[in-house]
């Protein structure tokens, strides 16, 4: 079970701390889960407040790639929109798209975080590469219908974990 336990869970990308939660605890890489993560599912946009959390991370530093699972040319228009590379169609959980977008941005496993909304395809991926890996909560309850069933499964991994929600350093 332990593949499957965050190492950091928060109410959404905005809580993450950047010096606190990211440069402080040595991780400078960051691959950033797109649906439900930065884009909803519900608006299929980008909030402002990811949006301006995006540009900070950069600013201060942090190397940023979008990982997903998406087979569509979705992930490559919001790569090329919020000027962030992208590994799609990466098949989340198995290793390769990981260490793909890890490479795209020099990263290596001991400073580098997945950042995402699912267990079973975002931090079980993380963890079998040696990476941290931090679970936000969706940006909105609307979502396929097979990840809906498996949020479920989720809520009984956790257990009593709860998300901190903490504001991001602005």
């Amino acid at each position: 079970m332990a593949l499957l336990r965050p190492d950091r869970f928060f109410s959404g990308i905005t809580s993450i701390d950047i010096k606190a939660d990211l440069l402080d605890c040595g991780l400078t890489c960051a691959l950033l889960d797109m649906d439900n993560t930065i884009v909803s599912r519900e608006t299929h946009d980008v909030p402002q407040d990811v949006r301006e959390w995006l540009e900070e991370a950069k600013r201060a530093g942090v190397s940023l790639c979008l990982l997903s699972n998406n087979w569509h040319t979705t992930p490559f228009e919001w790569s090329k929109k919020l000027d962030i590379p992208v590994v799609a169609k990466a098949c989340k959980p198995l290793p390769h798209g990981y260490i793909a977008a890890r490479d795209i941005i020099g990263g290596r496993s001991r400073n580098t975080v997945a950042i995402g909304d699912q267990l079973g395809t975002d931090v079980l991926g993380a963890h079998m590469l040696g990476m941290a890996a931090y679970l936000v909560e969706p940006l909105a309850e609307t979502d396929l219908r097979h990840t809906l069933a498996l949020r479920h499964v989720e809520r009984l991994i956790l257990g009593e974990m709860k998300p901190e929600s903490g504001l991001a350093s602005r």
